[in-house]
Order: structure tokens, then sequence, then C-alpha cells
């Protein structure tokens, strides 16, 4: 593969206006969707993962479109994948569309199909990935060479990255591509990828699009606490398993103080404008009210409105009737933008003077202007395949590779268009058993993602048209 991205496909240019999608591009999209789920890329964490077949895989899409693929390892089969396609405007600042190849491990016996059949059937691709995030992978991938075959060209430079390792450390992935390779991403100021732009059935038929505008920070934890070893039958007052556990139990029982960040406030705003009730954010309080009426649509609110910390592990100790010296406890902490020095505040205070606690994991949060330029196409984008849109600006609660790229000085939306039937829980599919998108929704999605991706970064006068 090529060391350099090169400058893509060359042909007559469309008319700004028109559609690249066609049919090939709809039949592509899903079956893209359905060959990437067939390449198990289970990240099992600690370094375990092989994305190197998926990446070969991409890499060949791109090049058959004439757009020449950069592959590199960052680890033996820990492959990522970058290419750059040209936009009609040199001048203008260039635009990241960034995709991960490794999905999380899946137990086929839980399963309905296999998670790697990649079956399409009864109008729904099944399988691994199928939501995160291999979907949007095809749907890019389906986008561009829809591109190449009719001279379609943005505006603005679209940089492309396909990464390994989303789903553990991004180590070998968008972190090794921005510590290592950080002059492939030159000229990006913005990117888009995962968890955004789903359709969320809010109830009463009020659809809603949530875009991701900002991200929590992580911040996983490891607890250490230090007493003196003995025997269990011996009356211990210095005993480290007693003193992690009273400082789990703070850690778990806090009640965290509002904090609302601008994308947030945003949301809060919109969402009770659509439900038609005040928007009171003046306490903690009359936002828990508001977030009470706002029905399901407050589940995309609530997770963000607050730092949060959950403990999740547990060790110490190997025999009953032995007090050990030591105990720890991992607990996974998310934080709101603006909301670090808090947190770390508090964590000294609930883990007192006998546990000590330290990052396992530290990621930045994220905040993104709702404002934007950027925004507004993608909100328009929406809106022009399905009328009935309401986008919403949400910040999400958990992360992704935008943590990584934001070193470079580049913005994350989460921007990955479906448009999924009422009785279809998007969420709940994450990571979860059964994972399958509708060949609908990546028809949608195809035609939305082709249509922002060209109008981004246009001359505003064009952007209306």
């Amino acid at each position: 593969m090529a060391e350099h991205t090169a400058p893509g496909a060359v042909g007559a240019l469309a008319p700004f206006g028109a559609s690249a999608v066609d049919d090939q591009a709809l039949e592509e999209v899903v079956r893209f969707t359905s060959e990437l789920i067939r390449i198990d890329t289970t990240n099992r964490g600690g370094g375990e993962g092989n994305e190197r077949p998926a990446a070969e895989y991409v890499a060949e899409k791109l090049a058959e479109a004439g757009i020449e693929p950069c592959l590199l390892e960052s680890a033996p089969g820990r492959a990522n994948v970058v290419a750059r396609v040209p936009g009609t405007d040199p001048s203008a600042p260039a635009l990241l569309v960034h995709g991960h190849l490794d999905v999380v491990p899946a137990e086929a016996a839980d399963w309905s199909v296999h998670p790697f059949s990649g079956e399409v059937r009864d109008g729904v691709v099944w399988g691994r990935g199928a939501i995160d995030m291999k979907n949007m992978d095809a749907m890019v991938l389906a986008t561009v060479r829809a591109w190449a075959r009719t001279g379609h060209r943005p505006a603005r430079d679209i940089v492309l990255a396909f990464t390994a390792d989303e789903e553990d450390s991004a180590d070998y992935g968008s972190g090794f591509l921005a510590n290592k390779h950080a002059e492939l991403f030159e000229g990006c100021t913005e990117g888009i990828s995962e968890s955004g732009a789903y359709t969320f059935h809010a109830g009463d038929g009020l659809r809603l699009y949530p875009v991701a505008a900002g991200e929590r920070g992580t911040a996983w934890l490891r607890l250490t606490a230090r007493g003196k070893a003995g025997h269990g039958s011996k009356v211990n007052h210095a005993n480290a398993v007693s003193r992690l556990a009273a400082a789990v139990s703070r850690i778990g029982e806090h009640r965290w103080p509002l904090r609302l960040t601008p994308t947030v406030r945003a949301a809060l705003i919109e969402l009770a404008a659509l439900h038609g009730v005040p928007a009171d954010l003046s306490s903690d309080e009359s936002v828990d009210a508001l977030l009470d009426r706002l029905g399901a649509s407050a589940s995309l609110v609530r997770p963000t409105v607050r730092n949060s910390s959950n403990p999740t592990m547990l060790q110490a100790g190997y025999k009953v009737n032995v007090i050990p010296g030591s105990a720890t406890a991992h607990v996974d902490g998310r934080v709101v933008p603006g909301g670090e020095e808090e947190f770390v505040t508090t964590m000294d205070a609930l883990t007192g003077p006998d546990v000590e606690w330290e990052y396992h994991h530290k990621e930045v949060a994220l905040q993104a202007p709702v404002d934007s330029p950027t925004y507004a196409v993608m909100r328009e984008s929406l809106e022009h395949f399905d009328p009935d849109a309401h986008v919403v600006p949400f910040c999400m609660s958990g992360g992704t590779d935008a943590k990584q790229f934001s070193r470079l000085g580049i913005t994350g939306y989460g921007f990955s268009p479906l448009k999924l039937p009422p009785d279809f829980d998007y969420q709940a599919l994450f990571h979860g058993v059964d994972e399958r998108v509708p060949v609908d929704a990546l028809h949608f999605g195809v035609r939305v993602l082709d249509r922002f991706l060209r109008r981004t970064g246009a001359p505003a006068e064009k952007e209306t048209r």
C-alpha cells in the first residue's frame, strides 16, 4: 500500500446539487456491511485483536475507486487505513470522516444468527458490527465509490480513516495515528463518526435525530486500600477490605451536582420546546423535574447533566481466614466538559485518608459548537430526506475515537445517519445480542451522508440551493 494519499478519482465535475447515490451505491452499502461483518475483528482488549483483514478489504475497495489508501500497522495485525479525497476548494479546511474496524466479542450461542454471518434476511443485515460500526464504514465506502463513478467532488478535502482498537484503548488505532502520523490529517479542523443522527422515537409520532456535539471524558480509576494483614479471627481496625468497601460505598452512593454544558443546555431547551414544556434550568431540582417531563427523550440527556462514578470491580484476599494487607477496586468515572477539577476534588474526599486512587485510563471530555455551519448542514441533510425530522444536539455519555483526533485540533461530531422504525432499539444493540441494521436504514444513511459530505464547506449561497 502507498505511504502517501493520492489525488483520488478523476472525472468531470457533476452539478453541485445533484446526488451521486445510484442503485449500485445502494447495493454496495448493504453488501459491504455484510462482508465487513463476516471478517471477525473481535477486540478482546489488552492488545489482542486483528483488524488487518478488514483494513485490507477497505483498502481494496478504495483502490478500485482510484483513491489510494495508506495502510498503517501499529503492531502485527493491528492495521489502520487512511486516504484523502480532494475537494474543489483547496483553501477550505478538510473534514475527517472516521470509523473503527474492530468490534466487541460476541457469544454465538446467545444469538439468533451467527454473529459473524453477515446474514441479510427480511430486509435486515445481522451480525456484530451492524450498528457499531461497520455500517458506517460501508456507507463511507459506498459514497466515495459513487463519487468516483459519477465525477462528484466535495467542496472540501475529505480525509478517510478506518481505525483499529477503538473498542479498547485506541492505542493501536486513532491514538497511534494521531501520535505517529499527524501529517495525514493536515488541514482537518472537524470530523464526523459514530453515535449520532439516528432516529429516536420520542412518542406521539415525534421523530428526533440526535447529533452528538460532545462527549464526557473517561476517568477509569484504580483504588488501593492498604492495611494490616493478619488472622481473620483477630480484631483488626486497619482492615484493608473494610477501608476499601467503605470508600466504594461512598462513591457508589454519591449524588453528583448538576453541571450543564453548552451542548446539554441547548439539547434541553430544544427538547423542552418540542415537548411543549417550560425549559427551567435554574436549579438541580428544576432540571430533574424537566427531565421527568420529557419522557423517553430524557434518556438522551440524563446521563450527561453531571459527572458520574460507578464502582465496577473488587479484588481482595486469597483465603477466608486471612485479612489481606491490601485491596483494590476499579471505578468507571465519566466527566462532563469542564468538570475535571470537581471530579478530582470529590474523589479525594470520597476515598478518604486510607484509600489511594489513580487513573487507570483517562481521556478528555469534548465539546463541539451547535451553531456551526457544519452542524447546520448536518441538520439540513437529515431534514431533506426526512421532512418530519427534528434534529437535536446531545452529548455522548461515553467516548469515541474523536478523543484521540482532538489532539490534532479536530472538533468531532457524532453523525452516522440511520432512519429506524419505531420498534428498533438502537441503543440496546450497541454491544448487545442480535445486533442488526435494516437495509432501508443503510439506504437512508448513504443518501444523507452523500448530501452532507458534498455540501459541507460549500459557499453559503450554494448551501441553500
